[in-house]
């Protein structure tokens, strides 16, 4: 809200200056505080122009004007103060303060991209280890061991592929068929991922070493001698019985930047009731044998 106009108070005549003294400037009227603006910077703002001491009076019949804000004043934390204006004739104290202020700024920015590239802050370059992830992962992977089982060729494997800047990836599933058997008796998965921009291990780890944490009544096992870690998730759910239930076990393995899955399952109720599935033990053998071979043939 703004003041009413005040009446100039009535005084008596001035007296008469003699000419040697300068002229005695009428005294201004107060004016409304200001709120002081914030800001970053720690010197007074040099854009501000210097008070006059002998500029005109404000007239008392006018109302006071509102103080504009400065709109190139230095706002919070928006990029660095200007550089302060030398005063005439005077040693430039404020202009030297913020010029090393501006050569502190530099120095820890330097020191910080310093610490960035020490760390591999900016993207460490990835470690596929010369791993590759073909087209055509069935022809590529290694599956032998369940051959004597599982001697019939699966026809018609679905193989899928992936090239990305940030993932490579292969996928093959096939049916694993007994001598003499019309439908599948059991089924094996093969995956093969490079992660070409980030690094999987956290998340590798913590998938699969709580894997029996997020899924009911699995055991996990870690195991030694294949890639930087790896762990076998496995399930039987047939209770000793050989036509009924399922037999479940995945070996997921890391190295470097790259991940390896090898999964089978297996229905007991399509075995036919005069053979016997393999068992938890003979599988997990199959899987690890046939992954350290496979792992070489993607090197190569």
């Amino acid at each position: 809200m703004s003041t009413p106009p005040q009446q100039p108070p009535s005084s008596p005549q001035q007296p008469a200056q003699p000419p040697d003294q300068p002229p005695v400037i009428p005294a201004q009227q107060p004016q409304a505080a200001q709120p002081p603006q914030p800001t970053a910077y720690p010197y007074p703002n040099p854009q501000s122009p210097p008070q006059n001491p002998y500029a005109q009076p404000t007239l008392v019949n006018q109302p006071a004007q509102p103080q504009q804000a400065n709109p190139y004043a230095v706002q919070p934390g928006y990029g660095y103060p200007p550089p302060a204006a030398a005063p005439s004739g005077g040693t430039n104290t404020a202009a030297r303060a913020v010029l090393w202020a501006a050569v502190g700024a530099v120095v820890a920015s330097a020191a910080w991209a310093a610490g960035l590239f020490l760390t591999g802050g900016f993207g460490d370059k990835a470690d596929l280890r010369g791993y590759t992830a073909p087209a055509n992962l069935c022809s590529g992977a290694d599956y032998s061991s369940f051959k004597e089982e599982y001697p019939v060729d699966d026809s018609s494997p679905t193989k899928n592929a992936m090239k990305d800047p940030a993932l490579d990836e292969s996928v093959c599933s096939l049916s694993l068929k007994k001598t003499g058997s019309s439908y599948a008796d059991a089924y094996l998965s093969i995956l093969v991922d490079l992660h070409k921009k980030t690094d999987p291990g956290p998340e590798f780890t913590a998938a699969w070493k709580n894997y029996g944490d997020s899924h009911t009544d699995y055991d996990v096992t870690p195991v030694q001698g294949i890639g930087d870690e790896a762990y076998l998730v496995t399930q039987d759910t047939s209770n000793g019985s050989t036509t009924s239930g399922s037999r479940y076990a995945t070996l997921a393995v890391r190295d470097g930047w790259m991940t390896y899955t090898m999964s089978y399952s297996a229905y007991l109720s399509s075995y036919e009731s005069d053979t016997n599935p393999p068992t938890l033990d003979e599988v997990t053998g199959w899987l690890k044998s046939d992954t350290k071979a496979t792992l070489e043939q993607l090197k190569g």
